[in-house]
């Protein structure tokens, strides 16, 4: 038997039809370029509800540790749980590999220079403690189970800490 050779013709009209049937059709000049790329569909409320939080959690955690450089040393448990609520607030929400075009100076801006900010007290610590405590069950809706366990837990643990927290350094 003869091994049959495909002509040129051919194999150009296969590969053509195999690009077609992918959805694909290659042009050699194309007054219309290629397809844009769909626009960045927009966070979900649970994720835009996460990255708040995590948000908060780094301006929390950067107050404690302006407080703690000062030689606040009782403060570190406290921070510790903060970051841990960080670490998992952060399983939950895919981080691009690129940075966003428009940064959120806020985190940023208050632990980059946390002594840039005047110190703040036990007092303030404690009202933020309570705020966020507050909060934690007005967001807690629509969220799916294990955020909400989740989100549910970090409010009790706030709220511990209001009456947990030394009232003198």
């Amino acid at each position: 038997m003869r091994p049959r050779h495909l002509s040129r013709r051919v194999v150009l009209a296969g590969g053509a039809a195999a690009l077609t049937a992918g959805g694909t059709t290659l042009t050699a000049c194309s007054a219309t370029g290629p397809p844009e790329p769909s626009a960045k569909a927009s966070d979900s409320p649970e994720t835009t509800l996460l990255k708040g939080l995590i948000a908060e959690k780094e301006r929390t955690i950067a107050l404690y540790s302006s407080l703690i450089t000062g030689g606040a040393r009782k403060l570190v448990p406290f921070r510790e749980r903060h970051e841990a609520h960080l670490k998992e607030l952060r399983k939950y929400v895919v981080v691009s590999s690129a940075p966003p075009a428009t940064a959120s100076p806020s985190a940023a801006t208050v632990s980059a220079a946390p002594s840039a900010t005047p110190e703040p007290s036990l007092s303030e610590l404690r009202d933020l403690e309570r705020k966020a405590a507050a909060q934690r069950a007005k967001q807690l809706a629509g969220l799916s189970p294990g955020v909400a366990q989740l989100i549910a837990s970090i409010g009790a643990c706030e709220a511990a800490h209001v009456v947990a927290l030394p009232r003198s350094l």
